[in-house]
């Protein structure tokens, strides 16, 4: 089931960018990331009542309630510069840069997170790298 939700989110994320470039045209970059950040904190908390998730509120421990802040900031972090690079850029040129993060958090995953880091995984994030130098050139 996994694989379905990555291969949705992929999707999302590729309309995401469409509809951003088409969105932002005229409208400052913070703004447009502010409006988008509204409506993604509607729906999440929609889905939360909706699923009666609210009440694992309080059960949330401190070192969570710490990471999950700090990933919120990276994701705003994320949002402002993506948005800024795709009002600026080409949505072409722009999204493979961005899906270097595939790269980045591989490397991560593996200094921090200690998994597993195989030569396919190194085949793949050479070849992403590849790839995204030859879309952008």
């Amino acid at each position: 089931m996994w694989f379905v939700f990555a291969l949705l989110s992929a999707i999302f994320a590729a309309l995401t960018s469409i509809l951003a470039k088409v969105g932002i045209e005229g409208v400052n970059s913070n703004l447009a990331t502010a409006i988008r950040t509204v409506v993604v904190v509607a729906m999440s908390w929609g889905m939360v009542f909706l699923t009666n998730a609210q009440n694992g509120i309080t059960e949330i421990s401190r070192k969570s309630w710490m990471f999950l802040i700090l990933s919120g900031l990276a994701t705003g972090a994320s949002w402002l510069c993506y948005y800024k690079a795709l009002q600026i850029g080409d949505a072409s040129k722009v999204v493979p840069i961005d899906k270097l993060s595939v790269v980045i958090t591989l490397v991560l995953a593996f200094v921090f997170l200690h998994e597993e880091f195989t030569i396919k995984s190194l085949v793949g994030c050479i070849l992403i790298g590849i790839g995204t130098l030859i879309m952008v050139m």
